[in-house]
């Protein structure tokens, strides 16, 4: 890298002065050298790794200004910048060391939009869905769609000239950029709709000239192509009778140019209609050979997905939106083709699509179609294919697929035979893969599976590379189609050719003299760019035993990183835009650590930094579950507290939450007394430990209500009746939450059930979210015991709250403890239903009209499981889209995480419970967060069910 050419020892000096340097000429931003969040930078989607030295992310333009002029300081004026958005690039694009500007944490702001004339400026790191959603109401948007919509910025679209499926109709990201700023040595500025600053007007007559020069020679090499554009823009920037367009420049130069503060887009209308149809074939071979009869029909994109990621999908159960007609079954492979239609004439659009469809029975190797018409279930398909990348990292064994040739691009009726020749090379070297991609451009993406850390298989890996290279050039082609080049620049200057790439030199020196800007990308002098095999490679393995192996099974896809409010991943990531506060910056963090553990070089302060990250997990699980990997990081985050403790003391909150939860069974025993003692007992421990707003100990239990509680041993031993059901509480519950253990019996028994308790036990939930494994298998045992002894009697067993149930069927399993399940109460209702139960008829009137769930059930079977037992009841009542409450357990008590716990909830639950009076809430955290924050009446599902029982037996027309 550049600054390995300067003095090690007076480059360290001259970073540690940085921060000091950059607040004293008012910078407003964040910078920090934490070595969590440092980790969390060093990887990308990509398999390689490159260490940063610090991080800082800017507030607006005026902070980017003021980072470069501070860096034109004689001692920092060797150290690299780069420039980095949602970090989702495929070859390590926004990866380097020196300085890394992190734009999608603060600039991200969408700053000026004319409708009239369909244009809209927005800061760099604004999200394609973000900016998308912010102009829905226009009927506007900014094409094209990437797959990766959810969490890309757009300057990282724009650095990589992004496109994706639409890009035949909407063009790529160059195709509908209209202007920029751009920030460069000395916090220069050029501004295209602003006058030419005079000192920029001798660099432009350069790059005007480089232009001239190596236009015609890159145009003579390069394949007319739909995606041609490869380097720099030499076609568009200046063309033969026009004027120069310097802007055009930076896009698609990774950020080899300079800073990009600020960009122009051009907006599309949105079309009304939109129809979706797939075709099954028998052979992916034969779903590319229909590629040119199906584009005949001009649909807006044909999307295709090969056998074994199809196998992956169904193995993943994502499937289940197909039709049972384009279901494989006994093994049979079926490649998928996805073709959309859109238009503003919906009897034309139909028309066009029966054309279609009717055609399809004639194309070689189909096996069914299906056209959906519904928005929620075209969706529901495209999430399938979405699916692909995602899938392909979640392979068993130390061979993964990776991405190094996955965006090759040729003509599409030359798409068949590359194919061939491209499966021949792989299945020469014994390799598996898995492919999907955009039949209509003619792009594939393809990624072999290999062991990365083997040296056997890196050589594998560039030997494919030099191939795959070599026969895009045969077939038509281009090497980089869609992901952009990153590291695989080192293929650019044979590409472009001597001439073109003399251009690009010119260019790069007018714009970056020092070569400072993501130094060893794209444009350089012979051996100054980063090389195929010989850029540090991320570790992708460990010993298949270490509970911190799944640390490196993440491939950095980054849906951890979406911005949706109302999706489960990643609340404090979503609060905070801290990539550390991330399932994928965790992951980073401790994968950091491991290595360094291993090599003995754990330092307690590269220990703080993680300890810090992992701080801010509020354990929600979405991530166990969400990710396509399950990178579970509350499970990772126990196993390295538990090593930690081992050498530290804890502190006074966790040693009192820990002996809380183990001494939860007397309290409960001697619950009047200790009820009496509790506020005083409350204030106590708020005073020392740092917690606040503690729940007070309920009075009574459930005997109140009428209900019996028995011990396991006694449940064995006796005989009940069949509509017997068993209720299991935790802690929680027991101690805080009567109410909803009340409402769950007393809905159950209005439903003709006879509910009975269990004694309760602590199942170690405490314990393991903080890393006291030992304490948390030994209460896990016992309560595992008592959960099979129970189940012995041969009657259904359901837990009050989610997180508890959740836990006995994640973090039990995963220490090995394997047993009978108990039901969350949805999940046993619905089983009833399905057996033919019936449940009485509910007026909607006596329902609130929204349903909460706590997080850990949100995005499984239990939201489905609930919308069967309201649609049962007669009583459809909408589920609330949000995610995570921010409570978590003890984490919103936590007087430390208050105002993250706060931003939680704000990010999603505010909005969705404004104008609501009441609402029914499945978990105790989310009760709890929405009584601090809002003046809702939240109550468990079961409680608003006993009561409109209750009062439909009394005849009673009130609202309860």
């Amino acid at each position: 890298m550049l600054h390995q050419t300067v003095n090690k020892t007076s480059y360290d000096i001259a970073l540690q002065r940085l921060p000091s340097l950059l607040k004293d000429a008012g910078f407003e931003g964040d910078i920090t050298a934490d070595a969590a969040l440092l980790a969390a930078m060093s990887t990308d989607n990509s398999i390689y790794t490159m260490m940063p030295d610090v991080v800082v992310a800017p507030r607006d333009s005026e902070d980017v200004r003021r980072l470069m002029r501070v860096l034109e300081i004689e001692d920092l004026s060797g150290i690299p910048v780069t420039a980095r958005g949602g970090g989702t690039g495929t070859n390590g694009q926004s990866l380097n060391t020196g300085i890394i500007v992190d734009f999608q944490k603060y600039m991200n702001r969408l700053l000026n939009v004319n409708i009239d004339e369909q244009w809209v400026d927005v800061e760099p790191g604004i999200v394609l869905d973000e900016l998308n959603a912010q102009l829905a109401a226009s009927g506007l948007f900014f094409a094209p769609t990437t797959s990766t919509a959810s969490r890309c910025t757009i300057g990282g679209m724009v650095s990589t000239d992004a496109s994706g499926k639409g890009s035949r109709r909407y063009g790529k990201t160059s195709d509908n950029v209209l202007g920029m700023e751009i920030v460069l040595d000395g916090g220069r500025t050029l501004d295209s709709a602003a006058p030419t600053p005079d000192w920029a007007k001798a660099i432009l007559s350069e790059i005007e000239a480089a232009c001239e020069s190596g236009r015609d020679a890159l145009l003579n090499q390069v394949p007319t192509l739909s995606r041609r554009f490869t380097g720099y823009d030499l076609e568009r920037a200046k063309p033969p009778e026009g004027d120069l367009e310097w802007w055009r420049l930076p896009i698609g130069a990774e950020g080899t140019l300079g800073l990009v503060t600020r960009v122009r887009l051009r907006l599309l209308r949105k079309t009304k209609f939109k129809r979706l149809i797939v075709i099954g074939f028998e052979t992916f071979a034969a779903a590319l050979d229909a590629g040119s009869a199906l584009l005949a029909h001009d649909p807006l994109a044909i999307e295709v997905m090969d056998e074994w990621v199809q196998g992956l999908a169904d193995k993943a159960g994502i499937l289940q939106a197909l039709p049972a007609s384009l279901r494989a079954y006994d093994g049979q492979p079926i490649a998928y083709n996805f073709i959309e239609f859109v238009g503003d004439d919906e009897a034309d659009l139909m028309a066009r699509v029966e054309t279609l469809r009717k055609s399809a029975t004639m194309l070689a190797g189909a096996i069914a179609s299906h056209v959906a018409v519904d928005d929620i279930e075209m969706a529901a398909l495209w999430q399938v294919r979405a699916a692909s990348v995602g899938l392909l990292g979640k392979v068993s064994g130390t061979r993964r697929p990776i991405a190094f040739v996955e965006d090759c691009v040729v003509p599409v009726e030359n798409l068949a035979a590359f194919v061939k020749d491209f499966t021949a090379l792989l299945n020469s070297n014994g390799l598996n893969y898995g492919m999907y991609g955009h039949v209509d451009v003619g792009c594939l993406h393809i990624r072999p599976a290999l062991d990365i850390d083997r040296d056997e298989d890196r050589v594998i890996m560039k030997a494919i590379s030099d191939g795959v290279f070599e026969l895009t050039r045969r077939h038509g082609g281009i090497f980089w189609g869609e992901h952009g080049k990153g590291v695989r620049g080192a293929y650019l200057a044979e590409f472009a050719g001597a001439v073109a790439y003399d251009a690009f030199r010119r260019i790069k020196r007018a714009f970056d003299p020092k070569h400072r800007f993501n130094p060893g990308k794209l444009v350089g002098e012979p051996g100054s760019l980063m090389g195929i095999e010989t850029t540090p490679f991320r570790s992708v393995n460990t010993e298949e035993n270490d509970p911190l192996s799944l640390a490196f099974k993440c491939n950095g896809n980054a849906q951890c990183l979406s911005y949706q409010r109302s999706s489960v991943m990643c609340p404090s990531f979503k609060a905070t835009r801290d990539l550390r506060h991330s399932p994928k910056g965790r992951a980073d963090a401790l994968r950091h650590w491991h290595q360094a553990h291993r090599q003995g070089g754990a330092t307690e302060e590269l220990e703080n930094d993680v300890l810090s990250a992992l701080d801010g997990c509020l354990g929600c699980k979405a991530c166990a579950t969400s990710c396509p990997v399950q990178v579970d990081i509350p499970e990772m985050r126990s196993h390295f507290l538990d090593r930690l403790y081992r050498k530290r003391r804890r502190e006074f909150a966790d040693k009192a939450a820990l002996l809380l939860e183990e001494y939860s069974p007397v309290l409960v025993r001697c619950r009047k007394p200790a009820a009496v003692f509790s506020g005083i007992f409350n204030a106590m421990v708020e005073k020392l430990s740092g917690l606040s707003d503690l729940p007070r100990l309920a009075f009574h239990d459930v005997g109140i209500g009428g209900y019996q509680t028995f011990s396991a041993n006694v449940i064995a031993q006796r005989q009940w009746h069949v509509d017997t059901i068993f209720i299991w509480q935790d802690p929680f519950t027991a101690l805080f939450d009567i109410k909803a253990a009340l409402a769950l019996a007393d809905g159950l028994r209005g439903f003709g059930y006879r509910p009975v308790f269990v004694t309760m036990q602590p199942g170690g939930k405490a314990a393991h979210v903080l890393g006291d494994r030992a304490r948390f298998i030994k209460q896990a045992r016992k309560l595992r015991s008592a959960i099979d002894t129970v189940a012995s009697s041969g009657r259904p067993m359901v837990g009050v709250d989610p997180a508890f149930v959740m836990m006995i069927r994640q973090e039990f399993v995963k220490a090995g403890l394997t047993g009978q399940h108990v039901l969350l109460v949805q999940e046993f209702l619905s089983a009833e239903i399905a057996s033919g139960r019936a449940l009485p008829k509910l007026a909607t009137a006596r329902l609130p009209r929204k349903l909460f769930l706590h997080c850990s059930e949100s995005g499984g079977p239990g939201a489905t499981a609930w919308k069967k037992v309201f649609a049962a009841l007669g009583a459809p009542v909408e589920i609330a889209a949000t995610g995570c409450c921010g409570m978590a357990g003890l984490f919103g008590h936590q007087e430390r995480h208050h105002a993250l716990s706060r931003r939680t909830f704000e990010l999603s639950w505010t909005g969705q419970l404004q104008g609501e009076r009441e609402a029914m809430v499945s978990g105790f955290s989310c009760r709890c967060q929405t009584k601090r924050f809002s003046s809702i009446r939240g109550e468990h599902p079961m409680r608003w069910m006993a009561d409109a029982i209750g009062a439909e037996e009394r005849g009673d027309l009130r609202r309860q």
